[in-house]
């Protein structure tokens, strides 16, 4: 993905998890906040030290991202997401972290 589709500062994390509008499943949480300005939407990956250690924790990230660059033109442009990994989602194959991030941004409304 593009760092123009990429939320790295704390600032605008804590904003967006400090709008209480959260939605989860067993393998991961999502922060949403409506975002009227942008022209597509951004996303913040965390991976917490719970998951394990660095190698399984870049492992996530990489999948994180490659499910949403798939998804990237059937997600709302009109927000800005932090999608946090929970720690079962380490042993997961691409396929079962693709079906829990569309059914975690179903549960959120962020697909169309």
């Amino acid at each position: 993905m593009k760092k123009t589709y990429r939320i790295k500062k704390e600032k605008e994390f804590q904003r967006i998890i400090q709008k209480r509008q959260s939605f989860a499943n067993r393998n991961f949480i999502v922060y949403v906040c409506e975002a009227p300005d942008n022209q597509h939407f951004r996303v913040g990956l965390s991976v917490g030290k719970k998951v394990g250690n660095a190698v399984h924790r870049n492992r996530v990230k990489r999948l994180m991202r490659a499910v949403l660059f798939d998804m990237k033109d059937n997600i709302n442009p009109k927000s800005n997401i932090i999608l946090i990994a929970r720690p079962p989602v380490v042993n997961l194959s691409f396929e079962e972290v693709s079906k829990n991030i569309e059914h975690v941004f179903k549960l959120a409304n962020l697909v169309k």
